[in-house]
């Protein structure tokens, strides 16, 4: 019985982690609001009554979203504006999904412009055979290929445009 008081107690402690998680605020008819959900961005920071972890009204707003120990000030990579002072402070959590979010997107550029540079090369390989293949055709040398039955015919001068036409259009598809 006494394990059972003890489990019943540490999952009746777990359970009001949840309602820590609390934003109070003053809305704008002057209504208290109570909210697990930030209020919106209309609402003046004067008017933030408690924001999760019990940090209450007259708190350091970076230090009630970092986590502890954490820096208060946020870098700003070189390059990007400083975040405006109206805007919403974004948690450590946000900030990582935001930076995922930015890393996944390069990832796929990335990928997207490997996958461009492979296509843009095979064209150039393809343009360059073709255009061997159409001043052999043109040169006048005796040409043979292999049949299906692996048998060597010369091409006369019928085959030789049929081969040449092709080539042409590999060529116009292939070298622009």
């Amino acid at each position: 019985m006494n394990r059972m008081q003890t489990l019943f107690a540490f999952v009746l402690c777990f359970a009001c982690l949840g309602a820590q998680a609390q934003w109070q605020w003053i809305d704008k008819d002057g209504h208290k609001v109570f909210s697990d959900r930030a209020p919106p961005p209309d609402v003046p920071p004067k008017n933030i009554l408690k924001q999760p972890g019990g940090i209450a009204r007259g708190a350091e707003p970076s230090a009630a979203v970092a986590p502890a120990g954490a820096a208060a000030e946020v870098a700003v990579p070189s390059g990007q504006a400083a975040p405006a002072a109206d805007a919403p402070k974004l948690s450590t959590v946000d900030r990582d999904l935001v930076e995922k979010k930015k890393q996944q997107e390069a990832a796929a550029a990335a990928k997207i412009k490997a996958e461009d540079e492979r296509v843009a090369k095979a064209r150039s390989e393809n343009c360059e055979r073709a255009k061997a293949g159409k001043t052999m055709m043109e040169s006048g040398v005796r040409v043979s290929l292999t049949n299906a039955k692996g048998e060597r015919e010369v091409l006369e001068d019928t085959g030789r445009a049929a081969q040449a036409k092709q080539l042409q259009q590999q060529i116009d598809a292939n070298c622009k």
